[in-house]
């Protein structure tokens, strides 16, 4: 009786959600699942935050509505950060804007620009906000294949004439999810100078910043000379703190733009509650060795999982940021079918890489969520098969 708008239509299955409900269906079951697909923190959001948020939710001022461009508190400490982080100096008042997680602003931004027939740049494979956002926005997401050959990079030359001139912006996302790929300033640079001479607009995903091994120490795109002309940059709060449920995160960059993504999230939210505000102040100004430890329990998984897979002759490379790694699935099998068999036949979630996208065929992608133990379990697992 009722009929779907096109672009709902249009949109295909969030396969984070179909992949939750066969895990859920396997646990009905009782089945011993081990959870290598969402990349969901184990570890719990520190206490000096979690406290942070008790005593503001006490505070009756904090329960009306919140500012839709943020507490100026908070604008300040993101700019505070970035400065420390990345040595860029951002205007609180016009160039940061908190968000109810770095997703909503991702899929809302392409809103503010976008009309039927613009296109988009999307990696593909990539985090499937990219493509959703653009389609819900009545344009079309027009692939850039991440490839190995390529180290899982854009080639940004092999874009069709007519297509550069019919997009808009251009997503790019690294540290990667999900081929855990990085990119160096050669290549924002490269980047930079593309988007200025074609009038294209950059997002910036930079959402795995501070997950990263070995001393490597992932780059903004706003360390680029003149990037602020043409960049808007997304951070979130979710990985760097296991602060995933808490939504909160920020957009940053030039100024039209954020104003431009402002104003459209003040035809649709209300704010991020104002505690959650004041608690990521508290995780941004506060002592960061808790993130230091987190980086090193994750390598020390990586680690582990690495093992395990070079053990049983598997392809991957060890990732230098994220906490995925990306696999090659055995020559000649369908990355979806291979981590049906394997929930199968392993009781072990993995996430296909065809769900990322077309390019995402031949891989599935392993989250390092879970215990030392789990992993090795799951080695164990797969050597059975």
């Amino acid at each position: 009786m009722f009929k779907l708008s096109k672009k709902l239509q249009d949109l295909p299955p969030y396969l984070f959600l179909e992949i939750d409900k066969a895990k859920r269906k396997a646990r009905a079951a009782g089945r011993d699942i081990i959870d290598l697909g969402i990349g969901d923190p184990d570890q719990p959001t520190p206490r000096h935050i979690i406290e942070a948020l008790y005593q503001a939710s006490l505070d009756p001022a904090n329960h009306r509505y919140a500012l839709d461009q943020g507490m100026p508190a908070l604008r300040c400490a993101i700019a505070v950060w970035y400065k420390d982080r990345f040595n860029v100096s951002l205007n609180p008042e016009a160039e940061v804007l908190p968000l109810i997680g770095s997703k909503e602003g991702l899929a809302h931004f392409p809103l503010a620009f976008l009309n039927p027939g613009d296109y988009t740049l999307v990696p593909d494979p990539c985090y499937p906000p990219y493509k959703g956002g653009t389609i819900l926005a009545g344009a079309k997401p027009y692939p850039l294949p991440l490839l190995e050959g390529n180290a899982f990079l854009p080639d940004l030359k092999k874009i069709p004439s007519a297509v550069r001139k019919k997009a808009k912006l251009v997503y790019v996302n690294y540290p990667n999810n999900p081929t855990a790929a990085t990119a160096e300033k050669p290549f924002y640079k490269e980047l930079v100078t593309f988007a200025r001479k074609n009038k294209i607009i950059i997002v910036s995903d930079l959402a795995y910043s501070e997950m990263s091994y070995d001393g490597y120490r992932p780059s903004s795109i706003f360390e680029i000379e003149e990037a602020r002309e043409v960049a808007i940059e997304f951070h979130s709060l979710s990985k760097t703190y296991n602060m995933t449920g808490w939504r909160l995160g920020w957009a940053s960059g030039n100024e039209k733009l954020i104003a431009a993504l402002a104003k459209v999230k003040s035809n649709i939210d209300s704010g991020v509650f104002s505690a959650v505000q004041l608690a990521g102040i508290v995780a941004l100004s506060g002592p960061q060795d808790y993130v230091k430890d987190m980086c090193r329990l994750y390598q020390e998984r990586r680690d582990c999982l690495m093992q395990g897979l070079d053990s049983l002759g598997w392809q991957a490379k060890p990732p230098k940021a994220t906490f995925y790694v990306w696999i090659k699935v055995p020559k000649g099998k369908d990355s979806l079918k291979f981590a049906a068999a394997l929930l199968d036949k392993t009781n072990i979630v993995v996430t296909p890489g065809i769900g990322f996208g077309r390019y995402g065929q031949g891989y599935i992608r392993m989250a390092l969520t879970v215990t030392k133990d789990r992993i090795k379990e799951a080695v164990e697992r797969l050597k059975k098969i």
